[in-house]
């Protein structure tokens, strides 16, 4: 029987393997794009609702399970010995201020963690309300994410944006050593590279099987980061995970001394996941004319131009700091100690998941290959 975390992890699959393609690095926030494409679900009605309930909830019609789990994810537990770890959540709904949006839709939006609407010149001074947007981005991201709508992707057609934001930020539970990180070698698919590599040993969450590497690193609060390290090359084994081999492999660690030899990592991607979507069956809510958003708003015009996102991650020794933002752009038409430790040297490509512990929600997937 199906879940919504097993949906959501179906869904962080395929929305990191359609932004990926062609083996590169790369990083997405499923926890973003799926609050956005929430929002949107709930906005859309018809066949553009069907195809967005279909890739987050495997057609579920109640989007409201995932916005449970998605709030559910966004409260961590306390620090501990560790310094309290930072999450912020913000799902906003910018409109123009003569734009007619209904009154359920802004009930809806309240189930939705840190959930609020708030007006934009859009029609009258495009560029001032991408301005307002970028700021409220920038504000919830800690300026991790100071642009995400880039010039001239707000005009005078545009009428409203479903915007998510989030920002994470947690110490590692056994912080590495300053002392210990060496430039060593990471075998990259360019060729060899030196890189910072950061090094512990201590008693972790770990398993080989399936042909996998799997460590846990866990972090204060209950966020976990998890690192996935083929014994083949990556670009030969990751067709071959699917999302149940992917939850086996999530399940699958026990507490063993690890020797772990680990890159720091600093990643910032900006998508355009307009594309994606279309390929992962999202369509009919990008067609003028027949996307219908009558749950949002009575104008039959409206349809959604674009869907915007990008994901920073760093990893270094004492901890890890994420954020993300997705932006829906809504326009018109005319508007037990064991003796030996375990050595895991993560020094070739590898996936890396940050996740909420108690619920399996997925903050950041990333595809790493040259850190």
């Amino acid at each position: 029987m199906t879940t919504p975390e097993r949906e959501h992890l179906k869904f962080s699959l395929a929305v990191h393997r359609v932004v990926a393609e062609g083996g590169g690095g790369s990083v997405v926030s499923p926890y973003s794009i799926a609050s956005a494409l929430g929002l949107a679900a709930q906005a859309a009605r018809g066949p553009a609702a069907e195809e967005l309930l279909r890739l987050l909830t495997g057609g579920d019609p109640d989007i409201a399970k995932q916005a449970d789990l998605l709030r559910a994810a966004a409260t961590l537990d306390e620090g501990g010995r560790q310094e309290n770890p930072v999450l912020a959540v913000a799902n906003t709904l910018w409109a123009w201020d003569e734009l007619p949006v209904h009154d359920g839709f802004l009930a809806d939006l309240g189930g939705w963690p840190g959930a609020s609407s708030k007006s934009a010149p859009f029609v009258a001074d495009p560029e001032a309300a991408r301005r307002a947007i970028n700021a409220d981005i920038a504000e919830t991201t800690r300026d991790l994410i100071p642009e995400l709508l880039p010039p001239g992707s707000v005009d005078a057609n545009t009428v409203a944006s479903l915007v998510n934001a989030l920002y994470l930020k947690a110490a590692w539970q056994h912080p590495f050593r300053d002392a210990n990180t060496r430039d060593e070698q990471f075998h990259s698919p360019g060729g060899p590279r030196r890189v910072k590599m950061m090094r512990q040993s201590e008693r972790l969450g770990h398993a080989r099987t399936d042909g996998w590497q799997v460590v846990e690193l866990p972090g204060a609060g209950g966020v976990t980061a998890t690192v996935l390290l083929p014994d083949d090359d990556l670009a030969n084994q990751e067709p071959d995970l699917d999302a149940d081999r992917l939850a086996d492999l999530l399940a699958a660690p026990k507490q063993t001394q690890v020797d772990l030899h680990l890159p720091k990592i600093g990643l910032d991607v900006p998508s355009d996941l307009t594309g994606a979507l279309r390929r992962l069956g999202v369509r009919t809510l990008f067609q003028a004319g027949e996307a219908d958003l009558g749950n949002l708003t009575p104008d039959p015009r409206a349809y959604v131009s674009a869907v915007q996102h990008q994901s920073v991650l760093k990893l270094d020794e004492q901890g890890l700091e994420g954020a993300a933002a997705t932006a829906v752009m809504i326009r018109t038409l005319s508007m037990v100690r064991p003796s030996d430790p375990v050595e895991v040297r993560v020094d070739r490509p590898f996936l890396l998941l940050v996740r909420h512990a108690r619920t399996g929600v997925v903050y950041f997937f990333a595809r790493v290959v040259e850190p």
